[in-house]
């Protein structure tokens, strides 16, 4: 067992899987450009999250839900997954899945790769016999905007302070959690906002990426917390 200890907290969509299952799912059912109207309006910061997939599960209508099913097992994840699911058992590391995204389709695809097991938070999502998407978001947080699944949270109510955080992830509902974290595996969208606001990251493009860097985070003898996820982190408990 590694003398340090981390808590590592992860993304879904394009993290875990190769793509935005989310954005790929509401791509096929939709107009395109409607799709692309109510991203644009959630990057742009003018709806939350939460707005976002209200008003696209509000737009949707599944006629097939065995094809629907189906469109959803269809999406990989990324093949190096498995390895650092391994790692962090081996080490006994508690891995966190924190997602923007919904159980519906998260779990369909866990349970096809054996890793129904894993600690996972997600918004909730219902197909109801209409067809009709009914999304409910259990771990909502209005000061949360970039997730309806407010991250951040998980992050603090599931660390201690003698753990060192890391948060991996690639996307837009990740800028709110890597605040409160020791250190920050970015790429894609994630990576340039990183570098936008001048936050210490590490990029990666897979998860031996990942296993590479924290074999060399576990070597030093000394490693320092983050101070600005530090100050943030007693902020948020000064708030609750």
């Amino acid at each position: 067992m590694a003398e340090k200890q981390f808590k590592i907290f992860l993304d879904f969509d394009g993290t875990i899987t190769k793509n935005d299952v989310g954005e790929e799912i509401f791509t096929k059912i939709l107009d395109e450009n409607i799709v692309k109207k109510i991203v644009k309006d959630l990057l742009t910061d003018k709806i939350s999250s939460r707005e976002c997939w209200e008003s696209l599960c509000g737009s949707a209508l599944i006629k097939d839900k065995n094809e629907f099913d189906n469109f959803i097992l269809s999406q990989e994840i990324e093949p190096t997954l498995h390895h650092f699911v391994e790692y962090c058992e081996n080490n006994r590391f508690q891995l966190f899945v924190l997602s923007d995204g919904f159980d519906y389709y998260l779990e369909k695809i866990l349970k096809r790769e054996n890793l129904s097991h894993l600690n996972v938070f997600s918004n909730k999502l219902i197909l109801n016999d209409d067809g009709k998407l009914i999304p409910s978001f259990p771990y909502y947080n209005a000061d949360c905007r970039s997730s309806a699944n407010c991250k951040r949270n998980h992050i603090i109510e599931n660390s201690d302070e003698d753990e060192f955080t890391i948060f991996i992830g690639d996307g837009n509902s990740d800028i709110d959690a890597i605040q409160y974290v020791d250190f920050i595996f970015a790429k894609d969208d994630l990576l340039k906002y990183c570098e936008v606001q001048r936050i210490t990251y590490f990029r990666f493009k897979n998860f031996d990426d990942v296993i590479l860097r924290m074999n060399e985070l576990l070597s030093k003898k000394r490693l320092k917390k983050r101070h600005q996820a530090e100050l943030k982190r007693r902020e948020a408990f000064t708030i609750e």
